[in-house]
């Protein structure tokens, strides 16, 4: 769709869609975005202008149907996928892609680190997405010196990054944020640091007695995005690994730092959106969001979770997504989904549906609390449908259809209960919702307790 539109853009030095906004042009693909979320084109535009919005789209993604992440626009979800050492193959990826996709994915990110060839991997997701694919340079960058931390050199980044905008990633998550001077700050944590990316770089960083490179060739990085569209996602290194840990002074100490990093970005017209949290306690994730857009100058905030509790391995997919429905409510733009696997091992296709679902729920009582229009038509309409015993449209209307009409059908799977007025909770007797008010009984009920005072009927 998209090769027609940025056919007469690589010829430019700066290709972003910041960088478009900011000269007054609607591209096609802020055309686009307006007509998914229903708002004005120019909105789109000046969102995207002011850095509020990004809409991110790598000019070498051609099969992308553009989508935006700002708080004046819908909650969104990104779904994680990804080979391991231990598990996956590049089948198996794209089956992940497929699923996430079918179940509302709006980005995906591929954190492979190993299973195969990594470019391999990550251009038959790319290939296969219609949907914003994001990734983790620092992860490839590691397994290209074998997996030898202390012998990576910011070329070694550089290289990579530059090979992931060429593939077609959209956006990447870039740890300039934590620098030598924060490392002391998690001396008092519970689970240290937990980033993976983070955790490299300090381990870099903690060898070589040197700053994070990451951080001293920002402008090196930002030169490449401009060439190709590709947003950052300001990786949160020092995000907290418990409750415990949550808004610490190393976290804090790299958000003030990924502010900077935004701004400076943003000198060269080049889409950001910042990383965060992690585990939060829900008193605390109000004052999370609101320090972002502090700190950050309202550049989009893209959550994991956050966990409220740290006590349900197995679950975490419901502690989070507790989280996230508040930080979405307060103004995030984004959630990264948790599947019931996290912290325990490689998710499979059925725990990356169990994440999602449980994400786009989240994600879509946020935009209900945050009153965007039409948000809630679909409720209505699913409520409208189940009162009226119509099951089909309920199964129609749900996140997850195939799941609502399996747990239906296993009592009452057979064609004329899709008709009948009760399920298999109340019974054909005791369903509430049949009993039926029409107009003519209401009517002259109301008759009736004009003139009986309620407390003697």
């Amino acid at each position: 769709m998209r090769a027609e539109w940025v056919a007469k853009r690589s010829a430019q030095d700066n290709v972003s869609q910041m960088h478009y906004a900011r000269q007054g042009v609607i591209t096609e693909e802020m055309d686009y975005v307006a007509k998914r979320e229903n708002l004005p084109a120019d909105l789109i535009r000046e969102e995207v202008a002011r850095g509020r919005m990004i809409i991110p789209a790598n000019i070498n993604h051609v099969n992308l149907e553009p989508m935006c992440i700002g708080i004046a626009s819908k909650c969104k979800v990104n779904a994680n996928i990804g080979a391991s050492p231990n598990s996956s193959d590049i089948d198996e990826e794209v089956k992940k892609l497929n699923l996430a996709v079918k179940y509302g994915a709006d980005t995906v990110m591929d954190l492979s680190t190993g299973g195969g060839n990594l470019d391999e991997i990550r251009t038959a997701i790319i290939n296969a997405s219609p949907v914003p694919i994001g990734t983790v340079p620092v992860y490839q960058a590691l397994e290209s010196v074998y997996g030898r931390m202390e012998n990576l050199t910011a070329d070694d980044f550089l290289h990579v990054i530059e090979k992931h905008a060429q593939q077609g990633v959209d956006y990447m998550t870039i740890h300039a944020g934590i620098l030598i001077q924060h490392l002391p700050l998690v001396k008092n944590r519970i689970t240290g640091i937990v980033s993976r990316g983070g955790g490299i770089l300090a381990k870099w960083m903690l060898h070589h007695h040197k700053q994070n490179p990451l951080y001293t060739h920002f402008d090196d990085i930002i030169e490449i995005f401009k060439k190709y569209d590709v947003s950052f996602s300001l990786g949160d290194s020092l995000r907290p690994g418990c409750t415990h840990d949550a808004s610490d002074e190393a976290q804090l100490a790299e958000l003030k730092t990924l502010g900077q990093l935004t701004r400076r970005a943003w000198e060269h017209d080049v889409q950001v959106m910042v990383e965060g949290p992690g585990h939060v306690p829900m008193d605390q994730i109000e004052f999370n969001v609101k320090k972002q857009m502090e700190e950050c100058s309202e550049a989009p905030f893209y959550v994991l979770g956050p966990l409220v509790t740290d006590i349900a391995p197995g679950y975490d997919h419901i502690t989070s997504a507790i989280g996230a429905a508040i930080a979405g409510w307060h103004g995030t733009a984004m959630l990264c989904y948790v599947t019931p696997k996290e912290h325990l091992g490689l998710p499979n296709a059925e725990d990356v549906r169990n994440g999602l679902i449980a994400y786009k729920i989240a994600a879509h009582a946020a935009d209900i609390a945050r009153h965007r229009p039409g948000a809630r038509d679909r409720d209505d309409q699913l409520s409208q449908a189940r009162y009226n015993f119509d099951w089909n449209r309920q199964f129609e209307l749900a996140l997850d259809p195939d799941r609502a009409r399996e747990y239906h059908d296993e009592t009452l799977p057979q064609d004329i209960y899709k008709t009948a007025e009760f399920c298999s909770m109340c019974g054909p007797k005791f369903c509430p919702m049949q009993t039926k008010v029409d107009a003519d009984a209401l009517a002259e009920l109301e008759k009736f307790l004009e003139k009986e005072p309620v407390n003697q009927v």
